[in-house]
């Protein structure tokens, strides 16, 4: 790739403006120092560096966005933006509009702007901020492979090689599983080396419900819990971490009393006993519990958690790091969070472009607790055909190792996905 302007070019002239009397010493310090430069090269000269174009791809129903931003030296980011991205084809054509012709590297500001051109529009929180994230993530990935560094680097380094990870065991409640199901998957997960275990306690068909649409759980449903994630917990004995999720499904008597019942299992978490929007109704939660609760994964920015954190309404914060912001939000939220001394754990339900996404975060924040993992991605050969990578996805021993490749280290396989687009949705055009 040709370089207008280049650090070697700069020295070469410098050298020849020089004394004459200084030729010699100035023509050997010039290639030491030029040829260390060479060894080191750069894909891009930043100040050429110029944003082309950006084009998407949906999958998983809508569900799924993948952005492609695009540059004027054959250089592009990916990004990935989860759940509140349904119908939003337009809203990326017009946030690539808004970008076109600006340097990638100035990825703040190009988030400022974005941000600050919705104040009217939509910018606090849900879809719009959730397209925006793909956007955002997609600008460091392109920034860390302008410049030959991982994205840990650029946001200020790592505080670790590896990312612990959770294992969401996806034992989704309309199946009815009976306790026993709750140790089967503890122990397959564990078995594949994770030393955290999730489940799901929601369950909208439960026989022993009020009815479809009343949260208050009955005596049986608290019991069915207990039973659940208690079978669970002797499986897998004291020494693995076991959480459960709630989905923001039940009322405030429900939260506080599923809780309490579940103290004696010594969970990691329990997680999002009731909607996101009241924080002080999870403070009142908190606050009459010793199982820690958890939250944080349908906020939006580091305003959304704020509240959260100010009124110490969480014990754990678990944003979505594919929808609450950006990579840069993400690490704003967690150091924001670490000035309470409250752990971040983000939420993951995005492609290993997005785990990997949120792994350089998490590497680079001192107060990361661990990062959820799918069962489905071990199941489903989707994940396995819409993204290009080195080396296994986790470890033995249930981690990830953060990448050092320039950028996120995860790029997307746009024919792979392409059977798995979302119809009726332009597709990368």
């Amino acid at each position: 790739m040709t370089h207008k302007t280049s650090r070697r070019s700069f020295l070469t002239k410098s050298a020849l403006a020089g004394a004459m009397s200084f030729a010699g010493l100035s023509e050997t310090f010039g290639k030491g120092y030029t040829n260390a430069i060479d060894k080191n090269e750069k894909l891009s000269a930043p100040s050429d560096l110029k944003i082309t174009d950006i084009k998407c791809g949906y999958i998983r129903g809508g569900n799924g966005l993948f952005v492609k931003i695009f540059t004027n030296q054959d250089i592009y980011g990916c990004g990935e933006g989860v759940d509140a991205v349904g119908g939003t084809y337009h809203l990326v054509q017009k946030l690539g509009r808004m970008l076109k012709g600006q340097s990638p590297l100035n990825m703040h500001v190009l988030f400022e702007q974005m941000r600050k051109a919705a104040v009217f529009g939509g910018g606090q929180a849900g879809m719009y901020v959730a397209v925006m994230t793909a956007v955002e993530t997609a600008l460091w990935d392109l920034a860390g492979k302008a410049l030959n560094l991982p994205v840990y680097q650029l946001l200020g380094g790592k505080f670790r090689d590896r990312v612990r990870l959770y294992m969401d065991t996806a034992l989704y409640q309309n199946q009815l599983p009976k306790p026993e199901d709750f140790a089967k998957a503890a122990k397959e997960a564990v078995s594949m080396g994770f030393t955290a275990v999730k489940f799901d306690l929601d369950q909208a068909n439960d026989p022993n419900k009020y009815d479809r649409y009343n949260w208050t759980a009955s005596p049986a449903e608290i019991q069915r819990m207990y039973d659940q994630m208690a079978a669970a917990r002797e499986a897998v004995g004291p020494k693995i971490d076991i959480c459960a999720d709630m989905h923001g499904r039940y009322d405030l008597p429900t939260g506080q009393r599923a809780a309490k019942v579940l103290e004696p299992l010594n969970l990691m978490w329990l997680e999002e006993p009731i909607p996101a929007e009241n924080v002080d109704a999870y403070a009142e939660i908190t606050k009459s519990t010793s199982t820690p609760i958890c939250a944080g994964e349908n906020h939006y920015l580091a305003l959304g958690f704020r509240p959260l954190l100010e009124k110490a309404a969480v014990d754990i914060i678990m944003p979505d790091l594919q929808k609450a912001g950006g990579l840069g939000e993400a690490q704003r939220i967690a150091n924001l969070a670490n000035l309470y001394y409250v752990p971040f754990a983000p939420h993951m339900v995005a492609s290993f472009l997005g785990a990997m996404a949120s792994a350089h975060v998490c590497a680079s924040v001192p107060n990361f607790m661990i990062l959820e993992w799918q069962i489905y991605f071990h199941t489903d050969k989707m994940f396995k055909e819409i993204v290009i990578f080195d080396g296994p996805e986790f470890t033995k021993d249930g981690f990830i190792t953060v990448s050092n490749k320039p950028g996120i280290g995860v790029d997307i396989n746009v024919e792979g996905m392409r059977k798995y687009a979302t119809p009726g949705v332009p597709f990368f055009e």
